[in-house]
């Protein structure tokens, strides 16, 4: 693998990350339903805002980004929703979404080192830091 396929594996990732998060949004039920819409709904707006700024960096730097549901999911390592989770396995879903997108954008942060490419760098760090707190939070919800 080198940087251009991590990153379109990362846009694939997002893509379909993001459909998800909409299908775990309309479909949460029980108690914690309020919470975890709004919840959901949160991390869709933020995944939308992540997507868009990895593809553009990839244009950037003369590269072409996925850009159809198609192409995402052929790169995609994620696994899509059904839209018959519980609550608790839409929960365990995003969090192993989240770990999985935080380890894809550490293997872009090597790669991007390897090419002295800083702001890309610097975009998988600081895209990391708010993954790795959703994990932490996710986790313990899940407690």
């Amino acid at each position: 693998m080198n940087l251009e396929k991590s990153l379109n594996k990362a846009v694939g990732n997002l893509i379909l990350f993001y459909v998800k998060l909409h299908n775990y949004h309309w479909f949460v039920k029980g108690k914690q339903f309020y919470r975890l819409h709004e919840l959901f709904e949160e991390m869709y707006d933020e995944i939308t805002e992540t997507y868009d700024e990895v593809a553009e960096r990839m244009l950037m730097l003369g590269m072409k980004p996925v850009a159809t549901l198609k192409d995402s999911l052929a790169v995609a390592t994620l696994k899509e929703a059904t839209g018959n989770e519980s609550v608790k396995e839409m929960v365990a879903s995003v969090l192993e979404d989240y770990k999985a997108l935080d380890a894809n954008f550490k293997e872009i942060l090597d790669f991007a080192g390897e090419a002295d490419d800083d702001v890309t760098e610097d975009i998988m760090t600081s895209t990391r830091l708010t993954f790795q707190k959703h994990i932490w939070m996710l986790t313990e919800l899940l407690k």
